[in-house]
């Protein structure tokens, strides 16, 4: 009799051509901060937060827009051009493909930088070694976590994240994103403070955009009394920079 295990179909190598890139930026001065790069997007997150910015970006299923044959190409022709490229989504560290595919581009001579939600600790530790620096976005306090990406049992991942690359030593950025009202808003003083006692080389406060935003979020974002926001801005931004971070940055839209 044959067993299950021996029955079972053989798992198909990934490779980096199975990489769904929705899209890519030539160009960025700010995916990367003190880097020219390019910005490859990776079609398909786990979570839903109101304020995501490529909310079309959420979709798994959705197919890949651009080749990834078609990405190699560019960045051939932008090597010594460029300093790095930017794998960023979406969630990147949501697909298989992403590790094969950012040893493609290190092959080319590239540095290579991530953006993650932090979804995925165990894959984020498995990239780690190949990428050079990590955008890490810490949305929230753990009991907040569930009701800012709109999925259940997300309390303690990003925050499970951020020990992993901070044990990892790699150059990083912890980013938390505040609009009027928001858990992140009420908490971000405790968010950067955990932060800083988790070690982290570097925090940036910053205030959420309506460009690409979806329509609910937007109008509730223009409904907010802007002269009390921009003041509510300036307090966090003071009580944070008390805090004595390693490196803090504030990013108004």
């Amino acid at each position: 009799m044959t067993s299950v295990a021996a029955a079972a179909p053989a798992r198909a190598t990934v490779s980096a051509t199975d990489l769904q890139v929705a899209g890519m930026t030539p160009l960025s001065t700010v995916d990367w901060p003190g880097r020219l790069v390019a910005t490859v997007f990776c079609q398909g997150c786990p979570w839903d937060c109101s304020y995501c910015h490529n909310p079309g970006l959420i979709p798994p299923r959705t197919p890949g827009q651009l080749a990834w044959d078609d990405v190699l190409a560019f960045l051939h022709r932008r090597r010594r051009l460029l300093d790095g490229v930017v794998f960023s989504g979406g969630e990147a560290t949501r697909q298989a493909a992403l590790l094969p595919a950012v040893r493609a581009v290190r092959e080319l001579g590239f540095a290579v930088g991530l953006h993650t939600a932090g979804p995925y600790p165990r894959r984020l530790a498995a990239v780690l070694e190949d990428v050079d620096w990590v955008g890490l976005d810490v949305k929230a306090l753990p009991e907040d976590y569930d009701d800012v990406v709109g999925r259940p049992g997300a309390s303690h991942l990003a925050w499970d994240c951020l020990d992993v690359l901070v044990a990892s030593g790699v150059a990083h950025e912890v980013r938390t994103t505040i609009a009027p009202g928001s858990p992140a808003a009420r908490h971000a003083v405790e968010i950067a403070r955990r932060v800083r006692d988790a070690g982290a080389q570097s925090f940036a406060l910053q205030v959420a955009r309506t460009t690409g935003t979806r329509a609910e979020f937007t109008a509730s974002h223009d409904a907010a009394d802007r002269a009390a926001w921009r003041e509510e801005v300036a307090r966090l931004d003071a009580q944070i920079r008390a805090l004595g971070l390693p490196d803090y940055t504030l990013r108004e839209a």
